[in-house]
């Protein structure tokens, strides 16, 4: 879910449109990168950082020649981003809202220390009033409860909603409010959104991606479901999350805190955050946390791995409106012989994103890019799975809002195992998907380029 409205969202913008100058993305170069990369990666674990042999044998594995070389890749976004892989994972991929909540709420209803939780969207909803309950009966039993929410996402929720979890003795903050009354410490940043949804239970077990707390969430995509939607307002959202057990889940413990610190909050109640790691399972994955006037990890790891690519690019995107580095790596890459394929949607939350995004359409269809339109459902999913080895799911959508005005997380995921399951969820959502072909595409009416036209005008505020 892009905005909580558009007319609010774009009230948000036009607010803060005179307060910043327009920012810039940096140049992503691979080859300046291969030059200041070290040997090999720096890989922690539960019992400190792996000697460089050990870190070179987790990635050691000889690829086919038309494929990453995860050692390499793994370098180049180290130099690129500065975080280290995290070995002893699981990775659980969920795709869809029921599923995604149904393990967030078990996991919260488990809950013995602390429950963290950051949000863009917590509607007060049957969900969202459901969500909330929980989180009140654990802090009532004694979990210490801390909610980050979004004062955009959130800009249409009665404060009462969130009044009755703080009078539960709940811990909540609003980011970057809107009202500049409101504001503690750090100025008034109204264009700069916290995007991110993460969950974190008792220091061990961690949750991201795209879902956010909403009844939109409470139907799959419709060919998850064992019911058709019969009419607009019965489809469901096609979205995905993840759910991460072992040593990374203190990464994003980091970036929760962090977050909470730089809002100018009050300190976080004593709780066993940090309890000693655990090895729980084989997956190598590196956490990243993006911020406005950041280090751009997202977006330079993003791009390495794109630019990287030797085999496919196969990218499920809710909201694509590129950048001139991206859309030309892409096209680079398609024209190299690699396998790029894209699925966006058919129908969206946000008319001027989808319009602005169908507007490098002709580009990309030009240079061989494939591009494909979800059938039935509200794409909302962020995932990109690269020549089957390295994958990455998140809240980062590929657009400038997302790499330049919001806190955004992803985590990547080396290895051809999970890569294996990104590539069949893909291949799902291709079978439920519309090829745009470009004889059809250069065929579309005069109103159709009149939007894209006048929506292009907005992309980097979208």
């Amino acid at each position: 879910m892009k905005y909580r409205s558009a007319q609010h969202w774009l009230a948000a913008i036009l607010m803060g449109w005179t307060m910043a100058a327009c920012a810039s993305l940096p140049d992503v170069d691979p080859n300046k990168a291969k030059v200041l990369a070290t040997d090999a990666p720096l890989v922690k674990s539960a019992n400190g950082v792996l000697p460089p042999n050990r870190a070179e044998a987790l990635l050691k594995k000889r690829w086919a020649k038309n494929t990453l070389d995860l050692k390499a890749q793994a370098t180049l976004e180290e130099e690129a981003t500065g975080v280290p892989l995290i070995a002893g994972n699981t990775v659980k991929l969920l795709f869809d809202g029921p599923a995604t909540m149904a393990e967030m709420m078990k996991a919260i209803a488990q809950a013995k220390n602390h429950i963290n939780f950051e949000t863009y969207i917590f509607d007060q909803d049957e969900l969202g009033e459901k969500f909330a309950n929980l989180l009140i009966q654990k802090q009532r039993e004694g979990v210490t409860v801390n909610v980050i929410y979004d004062s955009v996402g959130t800009i249409g929720v009665p404060q009462e909603f969130f009044d009755r979890m703080r009078q539960g003795g709940i811990r909540l903050v609003a980011f970057n409010p809107v009202n500049p009354a409101k504001v503690r410490g750090n100025g008034w940043k109204v264009n700069n959104r916290d995007h991110r949804k993460m969950l974190i239970v008792d220091g061990r077990v961690g949750f991201t991606g795209g879902i956010n707390i909403s009844d939109t969430y409470s139907k799959s995509s419709p060919f998850r479901s064992k019911t058709r939607p019969r009419d607009k307002s019965d489809v469901g959202w096609r979205d995905t999350h993840v759910k991460i057990e072992g040593p990374a889940v203190q990464a994003m413990q980091w970036l929760f805190i962090q977050h909470w610190a730089n809002q100018d909050a009050e300190d976080l109640r004593d709780a066993d955050y940090f309890p000693k790691p655990v090895v729980a399972g084989d997956k190598v994955v590196r956490v990243l946390g993006s911020e406005p006037g950041g280090k751009y990890e997202i977006y330079r790891a993003l791009l390495l791995a794109i630019q990287e690519a030797k085999k496919s690019i196969h990218i499920t995107c809710a909201y694509f409106v590129p950048d001139d580095q991206t859309l030309q790596a892409l096209i680079d890459a398609a024209k190299r012989g690699v396998d790029v394929k894209l699925v966006l949607p058919s129908v969206s939350d946000s008319g001027l994103v989808f319009h602005a995004g169908r507007a490098f359409y002709t580009q990309l269809l030009e240079a061989g890019v494939k591009i494909y339109e979800l059938k039935l459902s509200v794409l909302h999913a962020k995932t990109v799975v690269i020549d089957g080895v390295w994958s990455t799911v998140g809240s980062t959508n590929i657009d400038t809002r997302s790499f330049l005005h919001n806190a955004e997380m992803n985590v990547i995921v080396m290895g051809d195992a999970f890569g294996l399951e990104m590539e069949n969820a893909f291949k799902e959502d291709l079978r439920n998907s519309n090829e745009v072909t470009l004889k059809a595409w250069k065929n579309r009416g005069i109103g159709t380029r009149f939007k894209e036209f006048m929506a292009r005008f907005w992309d980097y505020w979208l």
